[in-house]
């Protein structure tokens, strides 16, 4: 089976660009945007040796695993931007139930439940499925050049992560990569529509809210050397995690590594 986009995906005017192999589907990306590619377009592969998470980490995507990175050239600030990332959760999150669902039907088992992390990340019984890296450059005419990076686990997980992964086929949801990209291309378009340039991120922050993991719970984030202990709250109309204190305090928190439940008294010592 190839890569190939899902109907929906096509009529939008979006474009592919499939690799057997590559360093890294987000580096592809951006080198191409620096040359003039304008997109709509997306980078996928099912291994990748070059990959990279948030804070520099290594994200190799194993062969049978899915990297796949989409290229927008957009009229936005940076910090609207920003709040693709959360549009990126939910289109995973669609295209995972629905492939899940469906998968289950045949197994004759139940739905699986996915959560969304702060800021980036896919869970699935509290553990890691997917990560997502949002990147953006600067390019001609005043324009913004976005890459969103989506890493999914299907085949393996990688171990020793800071936060536990799991992989679709130790969920027992076997599909291919193939299958869940042309599903996420699809999602991708209703997500992407909605957030419309950051207009609709106030829609988009209410259906992020009721998938989060870790709403209302005890939760911990470490900032630099600093921690910051408290309950997870909700998000803000910026994305920013808001934690309140045991004082009462509200403090958003743009960037950290989140903790919650139990880990949180952990992420705190």
């Amino acid at each position: 089976m190839k890569f190939a986009l899902g109907p929906r995906a096509t009529s939008a005017g979006y474009r592919l660009a499939a690799f057997d192999q590559i360093g890294s589907t987000n580096a592809e990306a951006m080198a191409r945007a620096r040359d003039g590619e304008r997109g709509p377009i997306w980078f996928v592969t099912p291994e990748q040796t070059a990959g990279r998470g948030r804070r520099q980490r290594a994200w190799i995507a194993a062969r049978g695993n899915l990297a796949s990175s989409i290229l927008e050239v957009m009229d936005v600030p940076p910090a609207t931007a920003a709040t693709l990332g959360f549009a990126a959760g939910l289109a995973l999150e669609s295209a995972l139930q629905k492939l899940s669902v469906e998968a289950n039907l045949r197994r004759g088992s139940g739905p699986l439940k996915f959560a969304l992390k702060w800021p980036n990340d896919v869970l699935a019984g509290g553990e890691k499925l997917a990560g997502i890296l949002l990147e953006a450059e600067a390019v001609a005419a005043g324009r913004l050049a976005v890459v969103v990076g989506i890493g999914t686990n299907i085949i393996g997980a990688p171990e020793g992560t800071p936060t536990p992964a799991t992989s679709l086929a130790a969920l027992g949801v076997h599909v291919g990569a193939e299958e869940l990209f042309a599903a996420l291309s699809d999602a991708w378009v209703e997500f992407r529509g909605i957030w419309d340039n950051g207009k609709g991120f106030a829609e988009i922050r209410r259906l992020w809210l009721e998938r989060a993991a870790g709403l209302g719970d005890p939760v911990a984030i470490q900032t630099g050397n600093a921690t910051i202990a408290g309950t997870f709250d909700t998000i803000d109309e910026a994305g920013c995690l808001i934690v309140r204190t045991a004082e009462g305090k509200l403090l958003p928190i743009a960037a950290g590594e989140v903790y919650f439940g139990s880990a949180a008294s952990l992420g705190a010592a």
